[in-house]
């Protein structure tokens, strides 16, 4: 049952900047995958590094929850980990309360590092708590001797105060309309079932969930952990949190490093037909990796579901759409290339469980767990001005679903998704922020969310901006251990790559 007065942000696109020039007509190249040498900046920056300063008085409580952490990660952590967590109350910033109402917003302290690094992940993934714990495995260990990862639930997701308003049967539809069906009317139905619930639940609160107001989360969280400026790392879309950040407290930017960008540009044809592209392109990539004829092998579950979709326990449909959804999500996490690889396999021969484990934190949802999918959302179109007519829709999708004959008709539907959603009466910042620090960007050459075209796009317009290029697939260039020393460089010894930086797959 939607839970009303719940007051959970997502993000907003806001800016960014560091600082040095564009990249170099030859960018130095990082040889089989080795740490990234200490190259100089592209150009000298009017704004150093802020110095890294130990906490005053900090007046966040941590409580242990190390056993339970390692719990949730479903895997084992080093030892040398250990993880606590704590709540932070922030303004909900209700536009038609303002300041009145707070939100609990749920904090995991990742490591004993005297320095804290504020962890941010796409509202679409993994709750930043259980992102940082997961993080803290895999960066390089000499990170978390200087640095403790504060992972960030953000508002309506994860532990923090749970955004839970679309109904259940609403969100089957919304994740399994078949992106083949040139009939949009189901899909705008359900958009319109989400919005309407969603607005009665939530009341005038439904648009305080964006980036530039979980921006003012994060100045809470560095005020409780006693920093004079915030050092944070965020995943793919949570970048923009801190671009906004960024907008709104200019003069408490600390070391910032972005794991791929959301792509800034207003034309919406070529930002989804590059999402597409990165997306087709993620799937030829897994096939080589895993040594399957991807393409085919998806066309094969996709069309056995489209004669004979399945319902899953609780009732939700698993059908074409939702099994594309379900590559998508796999392919994000170069980690679960095998596991994506075996639910495949079965799926051809009728066994949906693999593909369904990847969509199930979308599809379901309680308030201990909520679903992902209102948090995404409420984020994505509080974050967006565009609202393109049902019939533009439809043409987009036809054009796409030409040249991108997978994942062409996919990519536009969380236009019809927002469609219903009442329309962001406020200005989006830009990219120009100036005056700030150096600010790392890295960009993955096959990201099928955050899509590299688009992460360079973002990266020009962020006049401090520096970006390391990693040449692998999957989303977000950390699992590179070349691309990870290079965030451990800027981060611990203030070392600011040369703009271009490429790193080998």
């Amino acid at each position: 049952m939607p839970r009303r007065g719940l007051v959970l942000a997502v993000l907003l696109p806001a800016l960014l900047a560091g600082c040095t020039a564009g990249p170099s007509k030859r960018p130095p190249v990082v040889e089989n995958d080795e740490p990234v040498s200490s190259a100089p900046a592209s150009s000298a920056t009017d704004v150093p590094l802020p110095p890294l300063t130990e906490p005053r008085s900090p007046a966040l409580d941590w409580a242990d929850c190390d056993a339970q952490t390692r719990n949730r990660l479903g895997a084992e952590a080093p030892g040398y980990l250990r993880f606590s967590c704590g709540t932070v109350m922030s303004t909900l910033d209700d536009p038609a309360l303002p300041g009145r109402v707070q939100t609990r917003v749920s904090v995991l302290k990742a490591g004993n590092g005297a320095i804290p690094l504020v962890v941010v992940n796409d509202v679409a993934g993994e709750p930043g708590t259980l992102y940082a714990a997961r993080l803290a495995s895999v960066l390089p260990p000499a990170l978390l001797q200087r640095f403790s990862l504060i992972g960030v639930d953000r508002r309506g997701t994860g532990e923090s105060d749970p955004l839970s308003c679309v109904p259940e049967d609403t969100r089957s539809q919304l994740l399994n309309q078949d992106p083949a069906d040139d009939d949009l009317e189901p899909l705008l139905d359900a958009a319109r079932k989400a919005g309407q619930q969603c607005a009665i639940d939530l009341g005038g609160a439904q648009q305080a969930f964006d980036s530039w107001r979980t921006a003012g989360d994060l100045e809470e969280i560095r005020g409780e952990l006693g920093v004079p400026k915030l050092h944070a790392l965020a995943h793919g879309e949570g970048s923009q949190v801190l671009i906004s950040y960024a907008a709104r407290f200019p003069d408490r930017v600390g070391r910032f490093a972005m794991d791929g960008i959301p792509d800034p540009s207003s034309d919406t044809v070529t930002v989804l037909g590059d999402l597409a592209a990165a997306q087709q392109a993620t799937l030829d990539a897994y096939g080589r990796a895993v040594g399957q004829d991807a393409a085919a092998t998806v066309n094969a579950v996709v069309e056995r579901l489209r004669a004979a979709p399945q319902v899953l326990p609780g009732g939700a449909v698993f059908g074409a759409g939702t099994a594309l959804r379900a590559v998508v999500t796999g392919l994000a996490d170069r980690t679960r290339w095998s596991e994506l690889a075996r639910a495949l396999d079965a799926g051809r021969a009728g066994d949906v469980r693999g593909l369904a484990a990847f969509v199930s934190p979308m599809l379901n949802g309680s308030d201990v767990a909520p679903s992902r999918l209102d948090a995404t959302l409420a984020t994505e179109c509080n974050d967006t001005v565009v609202r393109m007519p049902a019939d533009q829709i439809a043409g987009l999708t036809t054009q796409l679903r030409g040249r991108y004959p997978v994942f062409g008709g996919l990519v536009t539907q969380r236009l019809a998704w927002c469609l219903p959603w009442p329309a962001r009466t406020e200005s989006l910042p830009t990219l120009g922020t100036s005056g700030l620090p150096p600010v790392l960007v890295t960009s993955t050459l096959t990201d099928p969310v955050t899509p590299e075209t688009g992460t360079v796009r973002a990266a020009q317009q962020i006049p401090s901006a520096v970006r390391v290029a990693w040449q692998g697939a999957g989303h977000g260039a950390l699992g590179s251990p070349c691309a990870a020393e290079a965030v451990r460089a800027f981060l611990v010894d203030g070392k600011v790559p040369a703009d271009g930086t490429l790193c080998p797959a």
